[in-house]
Formats: C-alpha cells, sequence, structure tokens
C-alpha cells in the first residue's frame, strides 16, 4: 500500500513552556518506511496533530518514507498518556545538550496504541498493542518510536508510565550507587513525588528504616502507606532539628533530589561511610543557571572526616540495568508489591491534565509542589478494549 504522508501542525511551548517569544514556525520531516504496513488503521489517522517543542511558536512535520532497512523497526503510536518530569525544564532550555537548537520536541516518556508499523516492527507488535516508551519527543498526539526504545504493557494504564523514568531511576540508582543493607536508614527528600514514592519502598523492601521529607499532612499520610518510618513535614518541623534529635548517628543513605539548602543538611546529615546519591536539584531549574548555589568549600573536609561519599545519578548513563529495572518492576506491580501513585491533577483548580495543551498546567503544578506521586497527562483517551489483562 502507498505511504500516506500526513501533514502536523505542532503546537510549542518555550523554555518552562511559555507562551511569550514566539518564533518563526520551523519545518521537520519525520521519516517512515515506504513498506510501512499500517492497514485500514491507516485511513483513520488525523490530518493534522500536534506536539511541544520549546522556543517555537508553530512547528509543521510532514511525514515522508524512506528506505533505509535499519528504520523499519518504527512503529507508529497514537499517545495516550505522558509523563511530566523536573527535568523537562533543563532540557527544554537546552542544558542536556547545547548544541541542539530550537525547535526540538519536548517530553521524556508516555504510553500509547500501535496503529502502524514497519517492515521488522511487525514482528515485535500488533496494530492495537499498548507500547510504553522512553525518548526524547514524547510530548505528542502521534509520535514514531523505534522498537527498541519502547515495551509492551499489559493496558494504557498511567500507573505503568510511572515506572519509566521515576520508577527506573529509583530503582537502579539505589541498587548500583546506594549499596543498601538491612538496618540502615535511608533519608529520601521530596519522598511523595513522582522518584521519592519509589525510592521509599525500594528502600523499604531493602530492610531499611526510612525517613522522607514532604510539604503536607496528607503526603505524610501517603507516605506511611508506601511503607515511611517517619515521615517529616518540613512546613511544620525543622528538618535539620529533627534529623539531628531523632538520628544523632546520622543518615547512611540519602536519595536526594532538591538541591540547594536542602543538599547542604544531607551532607551534614551523613553517618559515618554514609552516601549521598545526587538524582537532582529540582529547586534551582527554574533559575537562569539551572543550578542552586551551594556552600562547597567544606564539602571535601566533610565527606574526609566521615569517609562518606557524594554520588551523582544520570539515568541514560545506564542503559545495561533498564530493562531489568522495568521487569522486576512491573512484576511488584503485577503483584500489588509496588504502588504507583499518579497524580493527573484531578484536585487543581482547572481539574484534570487532558490534552497537550495542559502539559503547561502540568508542569507548573509540579513546580508548585502540589503533587503527590507521578504527574501524567491524558493526551488522549484510550480505545474502548486494549486491555490484555
Amino acid at each position: 500500500m502507498e505511504m500516506m504522508k500526513m501533514e502536523m501542525q505542532f503546537y510549542m511551548a518555550q523554555h518552562h513552556f511559555s507562551h511569550s517569544q514566539k518564533q518563526k514556525p520551523a519545518v521537520r520531516r519525520v521519516k517512515l518506511p515506504e513498506d510501512c504496513s499500517l492497514q485500514e488503521e491507516r485511513e483513520s489517522l488525523p490530518k493534522q496533530t500536534r506536539a511541544f517543542a520549546p522556543h517555537a511558536d508553530v512547528f509543521r512535520a510532514e511525514i515522508l518514507t524512506f528506505r533505509h532497512t535499519e528504520e523499519f523497526s518504527n512503529c507508529v503510536l497514537k499517545v495516550i498518556f505522558v509523563g511530566i518530569n523536573a527535568s523537562d525544564i533543563n532540557y527544554s532550555a537546552g542544558r542536556y545538550d547545547p548544541s541542539v537548537k530550537p525547535p526540538f520536541d519536548a517530553g521524556f516518556e508516555g504510553i500509547g496504541e500501535v496503529v502502524g508499523l514497519g517492515l521488522s516492527a511487525s514482528s515485535h507488535y500488533t496494530i492495537g498493542d499498548t507500547v510504553a516508551y522512553f525518548g526524547s519527543g514524547a510530548f505528542a498526539e502521534y509520535t514514531v518510536v523505534p522498537t527498541k526504545e519502547s515495551v509492551p504493557v499489559p493496558s494504557v494504564k498511567p500507573e505503568f508510565l510511572t515506572l519509566l523514568v521515576s520508577g527506573a531511576t529509583a530503582y537502579i540508582a539505589l541498587k548500583r550507587l546506594g549499596d543498601l543493607a538491612k538496618g540502615e536508614t535511608v533519608l529520601v527528600t521530596a519522598a511523595a513525588g513522582g522518584t521519592g514514592q519509589f525510592a521509599v519502598q525500594f528502600a523499604k523492601q531493602a530492610g531499611c528504616h526510612v525517613v522522607g521529607t514532604c510539604s503536607s499532612n496528607e503526603k505524610a499520610g501517603f507516605l506511611k502507606t508506601v511503607g515511611c518510618d517517619r515521615p517529616i513535614n518540613y512546613t511544620s518541623e525543622d528538618l535539620g532539628r529533627t534529623l539531628r534529635k531523632e538520628y544523632p548517628r546520622g543518615i547512611d543513605v540519602v536519595y536526594e533530589s532538591v538541591g540547594g539548602s536542602v543538599f547542604e543538611l544531607a551532607v551534614n546529615s551523613l553517618a559515618t561511610k554514609g552516601r549521598l546519591i545526587v538524582i537532582g536539584f529540582i529547586s534551582g531549574y527554574q533559575s537562569a543557571s539551572g543550578i542552586p548555589s551551594i556552600k562547597g568549600g567544606t564539602l571535601p573536609v566533610k565527606l574526609l572526616q566521615k569517609s562518606a561519599s557524594v554520588r551523582g545519578f544520570f539515568l541514560p548513563h545506564f542503559p545495561s540495568d533498564y530493562r531489568e529495572a522495568l521487569g522486576s518492576m512491573m512484576q511488584m506491580f503485577a503483584k500489588g508489591k509496588l504502588v504507583c501513585e499518579v497524580d493527573c491533577g484531578e484536585l487543581s483548580q482547572e481539574g484534570r491534565f487532558t490534552g497537550l495543551e495542559s502539559v503547561f498546567r502540568a508542569v507548573d503544578y509540579m513546580y508548585a509542589g502540589k503533587n503527590l506521586g507521578k504527574v501524567v497527562v491524558e493526551v488522549a483517551p484510550p480505545s474502548v478494549s486494549n486491555s490484555k489483562l
């Protein structure tokens, strides 16, 4: 069947997903194999679809054919859910790869339904399958995904989306860098957030005593339900004073994502041979540099005095661990041994996050610290019957 050409109109977002400073439209070509078998579903694809990319107003993309056999493994997905991450702002600001100039696609993760297949992709999926994917350009209504960057999931549930970045970060970071031992004390900052909820559970599964910071009594209550031994609501308790009083020997492992003064407090709270894992520093992402300031002059002395260490973790640096982590977490979730809390914005002022337009709201909602669990946007409603459970 001759390859159908679609013209896509992409609505863009600038740095921090603002509507200001719009630029002239840019053109991008997204290629699909001429052997791509869309079957009858091809005819149902809309003539126009949209996606977000920073620093642009309108972004037009035309799907064309190509003949490179190595790209025959692509599949076309109708996107149902996309995940919001604190680092979306870093990516849209060009901090991950300064050589990439806008406009470029934003978003890291999504779940969708297969509506088109390349020649070799048909050996992995069939039309209608549910697929989760981890890669740039997730904020779109339809997207092209290589099969090697995707994983089949039983159904279109946003809970599966929580595992792709947030869950995998906690799982791999604690396993590879945490060196957790039974009976140790683990501190998780932003513990009720997208990745913090998983760090709490994995540390508890390892037999550790878990302390978690949060910003409300509601979040503290949630943390207790997922195994946190000592939730600390820092809006009503002094975090530093509480740690010094209740944990005088210090903290063995810190899973840290806030940065700034919280990072400094975590360093000061480390026990002898303590390990501090830095997975982010959200407190500085909205600044011009994206990096919160710290008083690091005495850091070497503090680490030396305690034989302690600070270890950085960036998920793309651990590709060999990803599949095992995802498979293990999916098994735990299926057996009811892992809670994947999702926040789709039902309690936000403007209601549930639906449609690409709500990505703006979802990012602001997360940075305001209002979320409990992973922030997820429903791009489109799933098909009536796509579950394989």
